[in-house]
């Protein structure tokens, strides 16, 4: 089976043969972890997959395995952009991420590691967010970090630039769905930068990806992977946000939703959410709450103290 965090101890040769191994035609999370099972190790499959590929009736398909000098030169570019390589159960690889269904093997990362060990709540919204709704999620970004949470969200404008920005100073994840030097949105350029100083840009896509329409819903299973729980403020109906809640439900996460008016389109996705049986969250507290068994938390004094706390969770 694959190495468990505390046992992982590759070399720079196993390093090279698991990036080798997930950039080859049609081996995606899930085949590279029944590979590296069935065969003992990427090295091992990477041998394998021609022969595999003839059987399976795709004799033209291309392996990764006469392209050692394109994985080296993956590599060397995510030097020259300050990334390096994470695998599953090293430090930098969120720990959470390694028990979703078919998780990514390897991702890129850039800044601070250690981040990706914290206790992650993710903030999703509306790009178009109101001005109120940016106005909370700053303030539920800033109280989370007070409260020793990692806050991760998309790079998205709007909802997602707002926590991004609030938890800089504490704590911030951004997953992105491009290569980690291809800046997405353009606006954000100062922010990506700042991320990969101050926070942590992860990606598992390799340097100099252009991110198409269908990646951002793989980077959205990313967020809600590597959380306990995702916090969606603002979502229409049809909306990004609401596929990252989807994927939350399905990993067992978490789900707070924030309500809104009826007459405002950006709170159809979150009012439905609660309706489906989300957590409401009005402030901060509401999160805490819910999140406190799972780490084993006591649920401290928080702000002023409430005669009576009514929560949907």
């Amino acid at each position: 089976m694959l190495a468990t965090r505390s046992a992982i101890q590759l070399s720079d040769r196993q390093r090279l043969s698991w990036l080798r191994l997930i950039r080859s035609e049609n081996v995606g999370p899930a085949t590279f972890r029944a590979l590296v099972n069935q065969f003992g190790g990427a090295e091992a499959a990477l041998h394998a997959l021609p022969a595999l590929s003839r059987r399976g009736g795709r004799p033209s398909i291309r392996v990764f395995t006469e392209a050692e000098a394109e994985a080296e030169a993956e590599l060397a570019a995510a030097a020259r952009a300050g990334a390096r390589l994470v695998f599953m159960g090293e430090k930098g690889y969120p720990p959470a991420l390694s028990h979703v269904d078919a998780p990514p093997p390897l991702l890129y990362a850039k800044g601070r590691l250690e981040l990706a060990d914290g206790p992650i709540v993710a903030m999703v919204g509306a790009r178009n967010g109101s001005a109120i709704g940016q106005k909370l999620t700053r303030q539920l970004a800033t109280e989370l970090g007070l409260e020793g949470f990692v806050i991760a969200s998309g790079l998205a404008r709007g909802i997602g630039t707002a926590a991004h920005l609030a938890s800089l100073e504490r704590g911030s994840i951004a997953v992105l769905a491009g290569g980690i030097d291809v800046v997405y949105p353009p606006e954000n350029a100062d922010l990506q930068r700042a991320i990969g100083e101050q926070g942590l840009l992860l990606s598992e896509r390799g340097p100099g990806f252009a991110p198409r329409g269908k990646d951002f819903p793989r980077r959205n299973r990313l967020i809600s992977g590597i959380s306990l729980g995702v916090v969606v403020v603002e979502a229409a109906e049809r909306s990004g946000s609401l596929i990252t809640a989807r994927f939350a439900g399905e990993q067992g996460r978490e789900v707070f939703a924030v309500p809104g008016s009826p007459l405002d389109p950006r709170s159809a996705g979150t009012n439905n959410l609660l309706k489906q049986g989300a957590c409401l969250v009005t402030s901060a507290r509401d999160i805490v709450e819910a999140l406190a068994p799972i780490l084993g938390r006591p649920v401290e004094p928080f702000g002023p103290e409430r005669d009576n706390s009514f929560r949907l969770c």
